[in-house]
């Protein structure tokens, strides 16, 4: 017992400096109100504050529309930052957290400080869009078909991984020209998820690290298709 203990310990240690493993961070809007979460979408894990949702810094969004470019205020609510604007059609939401502090890997040999950049994106439709996020995911105009960027160029090899609310997952890789192609069969919110560590060192906000890493999502509706499955039973939040 005390030995399960300590390695409980040491999990839970673990969980608050790293961003909660493979969490990620993903925009949903009903109606007028647009939020972003932090969690894992198809576990149908929403962090909360007080808890996990209290490690963000900074996060900032903007709404891509016709009519240019609009910065969106966000406040932080019980399980959620709430965005001070939705989407509407035409348009589309990013967000990220370019301030998330760094972090230390312990566990790595040697340890590891990294740059942890969560960012999502909604879109509204499946018309094609350019890229605005640092490692970026966004429709092409064809049905199913996404492209992958970083900085701006393709990137190649990269695992997305497609997830609905139900947890029913596919993934795919990238090919040469960062394109990824996914069947839609159901009804309702699809949640598309990409990751990527740049070995490359440099310093944000004073603090020297190693290496960053970068994880995106995009979030679109599926309007056709077979019935929705229902969503995963609500996880409980992390402390």
């Amino acid at each position: 017992m005390k030995r399960l203990a300590i390695v409980s310990g040491l999990f839970t240690s673990l969980l608050l400096a790293l961003p909660a493993g493979a969490h990620q961070v993903w925009l949903q809007q009903d109606g007028k109100q647009a939020k972003l979460y932090f969690g894992e979408f198809g576990d149908n894990l929403r962090e909360v504050s007080p808890g996990l949702l209290d490690k963000f810094v900074s996060p900032s969004a903007v709404l891509i529309g016709p009519q240019g470019d609009r910065t969106l205020e966000l406040s932080k609510a019980a399980n959620a930052f709430n965005l001070s604007a939705s989407a509407g059609k035409g348009e589309s939401i990013v967000a990220e957290d370019a301030h998330y502090p760094v972090f230390e890997n312990k566990h790595a040999t040697p340890p590891t400080r990294t740059a942890w950049t969560p960012a999502a994106r909604l879109v509204t439709s499946q018309q094609a869009q350019e890229p605005r996020l640092a490692l970026d995911i966004v429709p092409t105009g064809k049905p199913g078909q996404f492209k992958v960027s970083y900085k701006n160029a393709a990137l190649p090899k990269a695992k997305v991984g497609l997830v609905t609310p139900s947890g029913w997952m596919k993934e795919a890789h990238s090919d040469a020209e960062g394109l990824v192609q996914f069947d839609l069969p159901w009804q309702g919110v699809y949640v598309a998820e990409v990751h990527h560590t740049d070995k490359t060192a440099g310093e944000r906000d004073g603090k020297a690290y190693d290496i960053a890493s970068f994880v995106t999502t995009l979030s679109l509706v599926q309007p056709k298709g077979l019935k929705a499955l229902p969503a995963a039973p609500a996880a409980t939040p992390n402390k």
